[in-house]
């Protein structure tokens, strides 16, 4: 190992985090009737950009839970706040300065400034191509994980010449650091260790008052490998878990953060806590996932069998979320871990989120529907067929290709191979795949043929929804070329109205093609078709940019306001 632990250690941690808390100091200073975001370059429209996003309450509903589990949730809250301290830090450090500059402050301006930050979790717009919203620096495309300026041809050449550095400088925990001429991978548990070791502590004393075996010794787990990067054993001890009552994500998993190489994860946190009722339910669909792979349009060594895998699928209320899991866009579900290794060995565990599913539905879906679809199209767009459209999304992250393989057939990792545009990609896949999923169970019997048509109209219905992201964001980037590479194939028609309507006859063959092509470029790891392809179709039309504006009094998404005091250091 490299001597990170001992002088090194001292100096990347001061370099990643003493600007930010001593900003944190400053902004204690200030009087609470000054106002920041006076004298600072915000944009003129932050309060129509806040409009954007209804707040919701997400109440922490506790009368299920026996004092004791009450306590745990507790300690596990005050572990994911930790989680919140590195992920502004990976995205935004000098954001993070600025929000700690705002507390306390009373003006109208600081405190819509404060919450827009809170909202985006950085100084960027989500909504408007990642551009700055407050001050003129654009988003660097490394964040806080490469140096500034640090581009990806550097990178990939400095790789070249070093491959013995390879694994460090990819590796998705490790932070990008020159060292003289140089480029070195920091550990994440090195370079965060400042919140890590308490948050750590947390899970374990959250384990301590865990009446569930296993949930406690997987909390035990997770708490060492926060200190080691090593997710693998509990990653395993998670998929392992029935039927928990509380359950937890904790961990660095996504990568959609890393806008340079596309493969640093960045740390999200949320308190689950189960509904048996709706869970129960999904066991129709987790019973056909193992045929379902059998099923997908790629030769069998592309889609290894998952048959013996367990397939654990929750229905989940989300009573507190961190780090990528509570800013930007809110996830109505997840599939996760994503380490290849497990899906070959255990597959992956769907979540569904149904206090953030319920609000989704009511306040974005079915509204923007009638705007954007006629009338008798726009009354078949459901609650459920949203959800089922959702659950196999979720179901389809895991299905496909585990790895893809390069010419001389070695397997590679597909993210390492896509690059950044993999994000897009794989929820794409996993959109598309979901649908050609959902016709797999309606002609197998296990879903009404009639209803059919609902769950095309209500996937349509949730791709407006996400094309108001725009392209920047990798939901958006997927639903943008799903809806042009549909208008392309007729499928979908915009009308004299400038409504949309959907060709139902014609929609399982053309998902069934644009499946194979999406599922092959993760098979090959074909970064060029697959850069070639985005660039193709994530443009937004003006007359679909024309339609979508007239629903812009329509919130984009929700802010939730939880139960739990939200703080970040």
């Amino acid at each position: 190992m490299k001597n990170w632990e001992a002088v090194g250690f001292i100096v990347a941690t001061i370099s990643l985090f003493s600007t930010a808390q001593t900003s944190h100091q400053r902004g204690a200073s200030h009087t609470s009737g000054q106002s920041v975001a006076a004298r600072m370059e915000v944009v003129p429209d932050l309060e129509p950009r806040l409009a954007r996003f209804r707040q919701v309450h997400m109440p922490f509903d506790a009368s299920g839970l026996t004092v004791r589990e009450q306590k745990m949730v507790a300690k596990l809250v005050d572990a994911c706040r930790y989680l919140d301290d590195i992920y502004w830090r990976q995205v935004d450090p000098d954001g993070l300065q600025l929000y700690q500059s705002l507390e306390g402050k009373t003006s109208k301006q600081d405190v819509n400034l404060r919450r827009y930050l809170w909202i985006n979790g950085s100084r960027f717009d989500l909504l408007d191509g990642q551009r700055p919203f407050v001050g003129a620096t654009p988003m660097p495309l490394g964040r806080g994980f490469y140096p500034q300026g640090l581009t990806r041809d550097q990178i990939e050449q400095y790789v070249k010449l070093h491959p013995e550095k390879r694994a460090e400088l990819y590796s998705p925990t490790s932070v990008v650091r020159w060292h003289g001429s140089d480029l070195d991978g920091l550990p994440y548990h090195i370079a965060y260790r400042s919140f890590l070791e308490p948050a750590a502590r947390d899970l374990r004393e959250a384990a301590d008052l865990s009446p569930d075996k296993a949930f406690a010794n997987f909390l035990r787990l997770r708490s060492d490998a926060l200190l080691s990067d090593d997710y693998f054993k509990s990653d395993i001890a998670w998929m392992q878990l029935k039927d928990p009552k509380v359950d937890i994500i904790f961990a660095p998993y996504e990568t959609y953060a890393d806008t340079l190489l596309g493969v640093k994860a960045s740390y999200g946190g949320s308190i689950l806590i189960r509904n048996q009722a709706q869970s129960a339910k999904l066991d129709t669909f987790r019973k056909y996932v193992a045929d379902i792979q059998d099923s997908l349009p790629l030769p069998a060594p592309d889609r290894p069998s998952k048959h013996g895998l367990e397939t654990p699928m929750e229905v989940m209320d989300a009573p507190f979320r961190t780090g990528d899991l509570g800013h930007g866009y809110q996830a109505v579900a997840d599939n996760l871990p994503n380490d290849p290794r497990i899906h070959e060995q255990q597959g992956s565990k769907k979540l569904f989120f149904k206090n953030f599913m319920d609000a989704r539905v009511n306040y974005v879906i079915l509204p923007l529907a009638r705007y954007m679809m006629p009338t008798h199209q726009a009354n078949m767009v459901s609650g459920e067929g949203y959800l089922l459209g959702t659950i196999m999304h979720e179901i389809c992250h895991g299905l496909g290709p585990a790895f893809a393989h390069n010419a001389s057939g070695e397997k590679v990792d597909i993210r390492a191979a896509i690059g950044p545009i993999f994000g897009g990609l794989e929820e794409a896949k996993a959109d598309v795949v979901g649908m050609f999923s959902l016709k797999w169970l309606v002609d197998h019997g296990v879903l009404a043929k009639e209803k059919l048509n609902e769950y095309y109209a209500s996937y349509i219905a949730g791709n407006f929804r996400t094309l108001r992201f725009g392209a920047f964001e990798a939901h958006g980037q997927a639903e943008m070329m799903e809806f042009n590479y549909y208008v392309e194939q007729g499928v979908v028609r915009r009308g004299a109205s400038g409504k949309y309507s959907v060709d139902f006859e014609k929609m399982p063959d053309v998902i069934a093609g644009l499946a194979k092509e999406l599922l092959t470029m993760e098979a090959t790891g074909d970064r060029a078709k697959a850069e070639a392809w985005f660039k193709k179709y994530d443009v937004i039309p003006p007359e679909l940019q024309k339609s979508l504006d007239r629903a812009k009094e329509l919130p984009v998404d929700i802010d939730p306001l939880v139960t739990f005091p939200r703080k970040v250091e």
